[in-house]
């Protein structure tokens, strides 16, 4: 199972509110300004500051 395209449409990074997308492989959601990555672990987007990596 995926991200739906609706969920996607309302989802926001939660440390700026700006834009995500999702990663290439699906594994997780990318804020560009944030240079952070959301996990999705069991098909749940981990949408916490705290949890999230930073991009290289």
């Amino acid at each position: 199972m995926t991200i739906s395209k609706e969920l996607l449409e309302i989802l926001a990074c939660p440390k700026c509110k700006g834009d995500i997308y999702l990663t290439e492989n699906g594994d997780g959601l990318v804020c560009d300004k944030c240079r952070l990555l959301y996990e999705i672990r069991d098909d749940i987007p981990i949408m916490l500051i705290d949890e999230a990596k930073p991009l290289d």
